[in-house]
C-alpha cells in the first residue's frame, strides 16, 4: 500500500509563481508564506520565465496569462518543450480572463488546473497542495512501478 503524502512534504516542494502584477504576486506570497511553503520563487518579468524555470525546475508554476511581451499561453507551449515524457510538473494558470477559450487553450496547451481572479485563497491554497500531491505520488510510482501494483 502507498504511503500516504505527509504536510512536510508538500511544504518542501519549490514553487515558481509568475505574474507581472506585483500585487499579484503579493498575494500569492502571503498566501504561500501563511501555509508554510518553504521554496517559492517569485517572478514578475515573464521575458525570464523559461531559464528560470529551467533553473529551478519547480514542482508547480503558478502562471498568469495575460503579460506584456511573453503572455502565459507562450510559456505553457515553452514549458511543454521541455517537458520530460514521463514527468508530471503541474502548472496551475490564476488568471483575470473569464473567456471559455482561454480556458481552453490553457487546458489544451499543458495547465493542469485554471483559477480565475480574483479568487478564493483557501481554494486556491487546495489546488497547489492537491496537484502537488499528485506530482509526489507520480514521482513514487515512477521511481518504484513494482512496489505501486496491487
Amino acid at each position: 500500500m502507498a504511503q500516504p503524502v505527509q504536510r512536510e512534504e508538500l511544504l518542501a516542494r519549490r514553487i515558481l509563481a509568475i505574474d507581472d502584477e506585483e500585487a499579484n504576486v503579493l498575494l500569492l506570497a502571503s498566501l504561500l508564506e501563511r501555509e508554510g511553503y518553504g521554496d517559492v520563487h517569485y517572478l514578475t518579468d515573464p521575458a525570464r520565465a523559461m531559464e528560470t524555470f529551467l533553473a529551478l525546475q519547480p514542482d508547480i508554476v503558478l502562471l498568469d496569462l495575460m503579460m506584456p511581451g511573453v503572455d502565459g499561453f507562450q510559456l505553457l507551449e515553452a514549458f511543454a518543450r521541455h517537458a520530460r515524457e514521463d514527468d508530471f510538473r503541474p502548472i496551475l494558470v490564476l488568471t483575470a480572463d473569464t473567456t471559455l477559450q482561454a480556458r481552453r487553450r490553457a487546458l489544451a496547451l499543458g495547465a493542469k488546473d485554471f483559477v480565475v481572479k480574483p479568487f478564493d485563497i483557501i481554494e486556491v491554497s487546495l489546488r497547489i497542495a492537491n496537484l502537488l500531491e499528485t506530482r509526489i505520488l507520480y514521482e513514487r510510482l515512477r521511481q518504484n512501478p513494482a512496489a505501486n501494483q496491487t
